[in-house]
């Protein structure tokens, strides 16, 4: 059977979604290991970078946020450090959230330890939610029904949807349809739902092994019926998934891509049905771009979002690459359209005040090291900082121009900050490249390139800069002054 893909993106503006769960935060721990440990068979990792997400529920909320979406976020956290750093990253992300901070819950940490993009140790510091805020979420679940036009329910089995069937009520008497992600083996608990998105080991949990294609289902219809669901979307990992009402049903293969981290795919899956269907999308086409979502999360580290540019890039086959001399927003933009392609960015930056043949080489041994080539240049004012009064001699717009007229530079934008960092934190390149006038040690921004498993990469000899041309130019008119004066 052909993809039922859209032909192009819906307008995920359009779409408003309540999401109610299980919340808690993503803590990473990034570091390097090279040996094992004398006191046990395990791996020494030093840690030397740190990451938060929001997690659960978030995670699901974020990734609908990140579609473009308008998102609302209920669900419970404990007035804790956790919790305050889980409430600045919703923030951070644009999420709207009406969290209950409850005295009596701690937040719900989960703790990975990655190491050369893999997950060697996963640290969960949690005890069961104790529902004391189930009035105030069921009074706020009440008002924010009125403003969306789609309802997920994230139940990870941490306890805060203490009695979903109440909710489900709640939402099928306003007419909005309720996609439920459930854990546990009793889906009596989601009865009425519109659908129901189970994993594969979460349905044999509840109907039993299956032993073949027919087998599922069969069983599927059987669970729909038993519980009053309208649709059965089973996720099967390798397999791809499968759709089934009592008429009829829909499997998908999986796509065909390198598998890094399966972690939040679930989250993907549903954010993405979930948008599409509020955004208009026929159900066989929400399916489907669910399918490519999923696909495309699973090719990154942790609980990762999917952005629509990486959606479009993958549906249709077509970029839109800005280049030359560029803002945050389009080098934002391009770069995720690159990163969909599988494509791998480098980052280098400097004041390039007077570019020379050093420069020249240098850049194209960075362009050597991946596909696409930033180089982030420091504004005139920035330099006046970092070098006195009388530089730059060029001007920014001047030197920029020069650097984009270079075939190996992709992109160059302007940075104001005193350091990189600010820039690389929102960029997040798979390179970060110096001059060997630097050691690594000396590289600024170099811990958080590796937080996020990124390299850092010197190359080339020690060349002459743009100061000691410049100085040299001084010198040699102060020679011929010089001698004009003696002559």
């Amino acid at each position: 059977m052909q993809y039922p893909l859209p032909k192009h993106l819906p307008d995920f503006s359009s779409a408003s979604v309540l999401v109610i769960g299980d919340v808690m935060l993503d803590r990473y721990w990034f570091g390097e290991t090279s040996r094992i440990s004398p006191e046990a068979p395990v791996p020494i990792v030093k840690i030397d970078g740190s990451d938060d997400r929001p997690g659960g529920a978030g995670n699901v909320a974020l990734n609908i946020t990140a579609l473009g979406a308008k998102t609302i976020l209920l669900g419970i956290a404990g007035k804790d450090e956790a919790g305050a750093t889980l409430l600045k990253q919703l923030a951070a992300a644009g999420v709207k959230h009406d969290i209950c901070a409850s005295d009596e819950n701690s937040t719900i940490i989960k703790l990975r330890v990655i190491s050369r993009h893999q997950q060697l140790l996963r640290m969960d510091f949690e005890e069961k939610i104790i529902p004391v805020c189930e009035d105030i979420l069921l009074e706020r679940f009440q008002q924010h029904l009125k403003e969306v036009n789609l309802v997920i329910l994230s139940d990870y089995g941490k306890g805060t949807l203490s009695n979903p069937q109440t909710l489900i009520k709640m939402a099928r008497e306003a007419k909005v349809p309720v996609i439920v992600d459930p854990k546990g083996s009793n889906f009596s608990i989601y009865s009425h739902a519109n659908i129901i998105t189970p994993n594969f080991k979460e349905f044999e949990t509840v109907v039993g092994r299956c032993l073949n294609e027919q087998d599922i289902l069969d069983k599927g219809r059987a669970l729909l019926a038993q519980y009053h669901m309208d649709l059965l979307l089973v996720t099967r990992g390798e397999h791809g998934m499968t759709l089934i009402q009592q008429d009829t049903s829909l499997h998908l293969p999986a796509y065909a891509r390198e598998v890094l981290d399966v972690t939040g795919a679930g989250d993907t899956v549903i954010s993405t049905l979930g948008t599409a269907i509020a955004a208009g999308l026929s159900l066989p086409e929400a399916m489907s771009l669910a399918n490519l979502a999923a696909s495309l999360a699973v090719a990154k580290l942790g609980a990762a979002i999917v952005t629509p540019p990486e959606l479009q890039v993958a549906l249709t086959g077509k970029t839109s690459f800005t280049s030359g001399i560029v803002n945050e927003e389009q080098l934002l933009g391009a770069m995720t359209e690159a990163r969909a392609q599988g494509k791998r960015i480098v980052f280098t930056n400097g004041c390039f005040d007077v570019i020379h043949a050093g420069h020249v080489t240098c850049l194209q041994m960075a362009k050597q090291l991946g596909d696409f080539l930033v180089v982030a240049v420091n504004t005139d004012e920035s330099i006046r900082k970092l070098k006195g009064e009388g530089r730059p001699v060029n001007h920014l717009e001047h030197r920029m121009t020069v650097l984009a007229g270079l075939g190996v530079v992709d992109w160059v934008i302007p940075f104001a900050d005193d350091t990189p960092e600010r820039l690389l934190r929102l960029l997040q390149p798979d390179v970060l490249v110096k001059g060997g006038e630097y050691s690594v040690d000396q590289v600024v921004g170099a811990d958080i390139v590796r937080s996020y498993g990124g390299e850092i990469r010197i190359i080339g000899d020690k060349i002459s800069s743009s100061s000691d041309i410049i100085n040299r130019i001084i010198d040699l008119s102060r020679e011929q002054d010089g001698s004009r004066q003696h002559g």
